[in-house]
């Protein structure tokens, strides 16, 4: 069967590094224990300051997970 039908999560992932590493923890995380993860849309990014420097970045993404047969 070529047709899919997906389930939605919503992930917030967090980083010291960069908003594209706080992206990849959330996703690797993910996949420990979910299965048929397939894509992701980042919808909003925000980070923590500390002495006028970025300290902190927070990325929330939706997931979809490809329903088994």
């Amino acid at each position: 069967m070529n047709d899919h039908v997906y389930k939605q999560i919503e992930l917030t992932g967090s980083s010291t590094k960069s908003s594209d590493d706080a992206i990849r923890c959330a996703l690797e995380r993910a996949s420990h224990t979910l299965r048929n993860l397939d894509w992701f849309q980042v919808t909003e990014i925000r980070g923590h300051m500390k002495d006028g420097n970025i300290a902190h970045w927070q990325v929330s993404l939706k997931v979809g997970m490809r329903l088994e047969d």
